[in-house]
């Protein structure tokens, strides 16, 4: 499994990392990422319901969150 550290940034880097992670990864793969701020664990669960992604775990261990995420397998909805 992939790990991305994303600790030492501050909302919205993360997401905006992200969004780049997921575009170089397959559909139903699952990713490792950690951060150090704390809106990340609200923001992440917000992204992957907006994008269809989805989170598989979330925790905070001493201020680090860890989650796995599971990219989505088809093409997000669009509303255009």
């Amino acid at each position: 499994m992939k790990t991305f550290e994303l600790s030492g940034m501050r909302c919205p880097m993360p997401i905006v990392q992200l969004n780049r992670i997921v575009a170089g990864l397959a559909g139903g793969e699952e990713f490792e990422v950690t951060a150090d701020d704390p809106a990340f664990a609200l923001d992440l669960p917000a992204w992957c319901r907006r994008t269809g992604h989805e989170v598989v775990s979330l925790g905070n261990d001493s201020g680090v969150i860890r989650a796995v995420v599971r990219v989505r397998t088809t093409a997000p909805c669009s509303n255009d």
